[in-house]
């Protein structure tokens, strides 16, 4: 016998698919801008490119030196530049059409990627040259970064922002799945040489993708607000987003926060191949696992970014540098691969939540004509300080071993969160602030 159900319930029922249907659409919302599509689609397949070089890099250098001060070498010079030339790239992110900057930035990433493939395919590589073609990649990101940061809220505006960069950070580490595990079974095959041929092919979609943007769609100032920031000198710009930075207590706090956790805690991977090597014994496949497990926990947390679709708060950034220390310092003395697997998924997920949490905060509480130089700064201490913790790393692993050197690290990134946790009120106040006045 058929039963009638309750017009209330019903009416729930119905709500509550509704609801559903709106936070799965929200999930992809920033999808919804063309401009942003073409830019994110090409994206993906580079990014893939990228994690293929990067893990077919190191176990490069890896297997040229047997040294993980080498290791840290690399990695420093890879990163050295944008602690040098970041700044004054995010002056240029504000001055100079975005576009235009990140079509030549790729292009000069392709031809780097195709001259290191020709080295190692003649197997004529040598040391020196690894080095200074990480150096002149991290030259090109010294402003393709600060660039490609700010250049997001153009093509989506403030309303789609969050879900913007989240969904960036989720083909980023779908990129970190799927390109290390393929790295490990293609060096395991055939040697690196491929790694370094498709990572030079995959800036194609990138250049075609950026050159078809529509200018006109794009959320950009109005010309008088560009000509303005233009009039003072290079200096005198760059002076005024240091400025901002120090008089707003909330881009601070999340600034101090984001550079001493980036440089103690998120540099490990300069000895993840030390740890597949030496600690885990389990080759350049669980090498490529490993980084892909990583990949994973990053990919869920930059899922349920999208789909939470939310402001995050300053209290929110600063649990996630907790989280993220606490279990690094855990990855750091576990000898149990798959127990490693799942700390490093951790490692993934919590890093994510901190990193773009931090990055929507700070482009969202900046104005439009500061945007570019606040995220050169971001990146400054996000990954300008990567060279001075690679070394660091680098030494106290050929020191101590790789156990030691990833678990200091850590400790001295949670001791950096926790004194963040004991001095967030005014950069609170201030977020709320912005907020209201915003609203």
């Amino acid at each position: 016998m058929d039963t009638m159900k309750h017009p209330s319930t019903v009416g729930e029922a119905e709500q509550t698919v509704v609801q559903a249907t709106r936070g799965l659409s929200s999930t992809f919302s920033a999808l919804h801008h063309r401009n942003f599509r073409l830019f994110w689609s090409g994206q993906l397949i580079s990014l893939i490119g990228t994690w293929m070089q990067t893990t077919g890099q190191s176990w490069l250098v890896l297997q040229l030196t047997h040294s993980a001060w080498w290791l840290g070498i690399v990695g420093a010079l890879q990163f050295l530049p944008i602690l040098i030339f970041s700044l004054f790239g995010g002056v240029l992110a504000d001055r100079l059409p975005k576009r235009k900057v990140l079509l030549a930035t790729q292009a000069v990433a392709a031809l780097i990627a195709t001259v290191l493939w020709l080295l190692v395919f003649t197997q004529t590589i040598q040391l020196w040259e690894v080095l200074v073609l990480a150096l002149l990649l991290g030259t090109t990101n010294s402003l393709d970064m600060p660039t490609r940061q700010s250049f997001v809220v153009e093509m989506v505006g403030r309303e789609d922002l969050s879900n913007a960069v989240a969904l960036n950070s989720s083909i980023f580490n779908l990129a970190r799945i799927v390109g290390p595990g393929l790295a490990g079974l293609i060096i395991a095959w055939v040697g690196e040489a491929p790694l370094f041929l498709f990572n030079a092919l995959s800036f194609i979609p990138v250049i075609i993708g950026l050159a078809m943007i529509d200018l006109t769609k794009l959320h950009a100032p109005t010309r008088r607000v560009q000509e303005n920031d233009k009039s003072g000198g290079t200096f005198k710009s760059l002076t005024e987003g240091l400025s901002y930075t120090r008089q707003t207590p909330s881009i601070f706090l999340i600034i101090m926060t984001v550079g001493l956790v980036s440089l103690f805690g998120i540099n490990f991977n300069v000895v993840l191949p030390l740890f597949a090597d030496t600690v885990l014994n389990v080759g350049p496949q669980g090498f490529g696992f490993i980084s892909s497990a990583f990949g994973i926990g990053s990919l869920l947390s930059a899922l349920w970014m999208a789909w939470n679709h939310t402001q995050p708060s300053i209290r929110q950034i600063i649990l996630g540098g907790l989280f993220f220390s606490v279990f690094e310092l855990l990855f750091a003395f576990s000898h149990l691969y798959v127990f490693s697997l799942l700390l490093i998924a951790a490692v993934g997920f919590t890093q994510i939540l901190f990193s773009a949490m931090a990055n929507t905060t700070l482009q969202t509480v900046t104005p439009h004509h500061l945007r570019g130089r606040i995220m050169g700064i971001y990146l400054l201490v996000f990954a300008g300080t990567n060279p001075i913790g690679n070394l660091l790393t680098g030494l106290a692993a050929s020191t101590w071993g790789a156990s030691v050197a990833l678990g200091i690290g850590a400790v001295l990134s949670l001791l950096a969160a926790i004194t963040a946790w004991l001095y967030k009120k005014p950069a609170e106040k201030s977020f709320k602030e912005f907020t209201h006045r915003d609203n």
